[in-house]
């Protein structure tokens, strides 16, 4: 989300994915994609920045979710317990053939 000043001053968070246009009419004038209009008191460059801000923050804050997973020691999952069941010689994870029903 994004925070945003509507004319009278109040500020309100506003979900930029749901823009589809910024028009300044000399105000500001954000259309969303569903039709709802707000005048807002920033400029159409400052809207575009605080846009560009926020997506960047995003993928920043998900690259260090991936960094931080690539760190941490990896959780018990279905391969482990896959390893315990796995006879010897045979390779976890292995593909197994299916058979139908009727063939049998």
């Amino acid at each position: 989300m994004i925070l945003v000043t509507r004319l009278n001053g109040d500020g309100f968070a506003l979900n930029p994915d749901l823009i589809e246009r910024a028009d300044a009419t000399p105000d500001t004038v954000v259309t969303l994609v569903d039709g709802t209009k707000y005048v807002i008191a920033e400029s159409v460059p400052d809207l575009v920045e605080l846009v560009r801000d926020y997506r960047a923050s995003v993928i920043a804050a998900a690259g260090a979710l991936d960094d931080a997973r690539r760190a941490a020691p990896p959780l018990p999952g279905p391969h482990a317990v896959a390893r315990e069941h796995t006879s010897v010689g045979e390779h976890p994870g292995a593909v197994v053939a299916l058979h139908s029903r009727r063939e049998h």
